[in-house]
């Protein structure tokens, strides 16, 4: 696979307008359409517009100029169900030219000639303990799903489609046409049947034809185990349903993850805080602390100082890539009382004494002294 700057024929510093102009240009010099004798434009044209797709879309972008193609491609080039950075070629063609055959025109089609339903997003909110250990997540989603009245052909019961005359099933039509480039075939859906190629004499009457209405679905979906926020997971063909019985669109999901009133995440590393008390600083402890997996102990040596770090291995969030636990880091915090009795203030003054410290010295309160006077 050539590299997309170099396919669009810019440095990498390119600005976005620069990338929009270059693609504009070679869209148009390259176009099969322009070039009917030459049996590569086709491919040209597709390199052209995947490099286009990457570039100009910033978070790709930058994903591309750090990890490759592989980092927008999903190692595979094909994306999927479980590659949160993949993304199919049919997809970007349908995204530019509203179909699956950039040069027949139409809607994007199923097996049969049937329209394909559009794709979908929608956001998913995953905890904290989810992204590290990964698993199956169920939830509802509301979208265009399959008429049950009339199973999702749009026709009243006991009656069926027909084929339409306009375009003689095929769901779209073509129109020839001279331009400066020479003799112009373009084609579009076929707007007497929406594109189907299938007209419906009799509709059904809870979804007009259509075969669809919009109703709450229950899905599921595998979370791979160190997923961040904002990335995206693609359930292929579950998303909105196809007009009249056709197949289903893609779902992308985006994740959103609650922040945790413990731990912060940087990467595949955790942060956690925990205070002890200024003595056990000075002495020396063991601190229990409990992880997402299990409890932890952690000796504090004597003298021990605010802000020290402590660095438990292999309990933090998997990476994407290798699977392998980042660490959990436990920032200390040393609590100093802010009131002291009699009796402590008089230990922590002897204290200071035999260090030969200076110290402010301490005196009782007003009602402590009537206390004492009394007792």
């Amino acid at each position: 696979m050539r590299d997309f700057y170099e396919v669009l024929g810019l440095g990498r510093n390119a600005t976005d307008d620069d990338i929009k102009k270059a693609y504009r240009k070679l869209a148009r010099e390259c176009h099969p359409d322009a070039n009917p004798d030459n049996p590569d434009a086709l491919e040209r044209f597709k390199e052209i517009s995947v490099a286009n797709e990457v570039l100009s879309d910033p978070e790709k972008r930058r994903r591309y100029d750090q990890f490759g193609p592989e980092g927008v491609m999903g190692g595979g080039g094909g994306g999927g169900a479980g590659d949160p950075f993949g993304f199919d070629l049919n997809d970007l063609f349908s995204t530019f030219f509203g179909g699956g055959d950039p040069f027949g025109g139409g809607g994007r089609r199923g097996h049969g000639g049937s329209l394909r339903g559009q794709d979908a997003e929608t956001a998913l909110d995953l905890e904290l303990n989810e992204v590290v250990f990964g698993g199956t997540k169920r939830f509802d989603v509301s979208m265009p799903i399959a008429c049950e009245t009339c199973d999702g052909n749009g026709c009243k019961a006991g009656t069926h489609s027909q084929t339409c005359p306009t375009c003689s099933g095929a769901g779209e039509v073509r129109q020839v046409r001279r331009s400066i480039l020479g003799q112009l075939v373009t084609s579009g859906p076929c707007t007497a049947c929406d594109g189907t190629g299938q007209i419906i004499p009799s509709p059904c009457e809870t979804c007009r034809g259509d075969g669809r209405v919009r109703g709450p679905r229950e899905l599921e979906v595998e979370i791979p185990p160190g997923i961040d926020t904002g990335q995206r997971l693609r359930l292929t063909g579950r998303g909105p349903a196809g007009p009249r019985g056709g197949p289903a669109g893609d779902l992308y999901v985006t994740v959103r993850i609650a922040r945790h009133p413990t731990f912060e995440r940087d990467g595949d590393d955790l942060h956690m805080v925990r205070t002890i008390a200024m003595t056990q600083a000075a002495l020396g402890t063991t601190l229990e602390v409990e992880t997402l997996d299990d409890v932890q102990a952690i000796e504090i040596p004597a003298g021990t100082q605010p802000g020290k770090v402590f660095k438990l291995h292999g309990i933090g969030v998997p990476s994407l890539r290798s699977g392998r636990r980042g660490d959990l880091h436990v920032h200390l915090d040393v609590e100093v009382p802010s009131k002291l009795n009699q009796e402590e203030a008089e230990l922590l003054t002897r204290f200071a004494q035999l260090r030969g410290e200076e110290v402010h010295e301490h005196r009782e309160g007003l009602f402590a002294r009537i206390r004492s006077a009394f007792q």
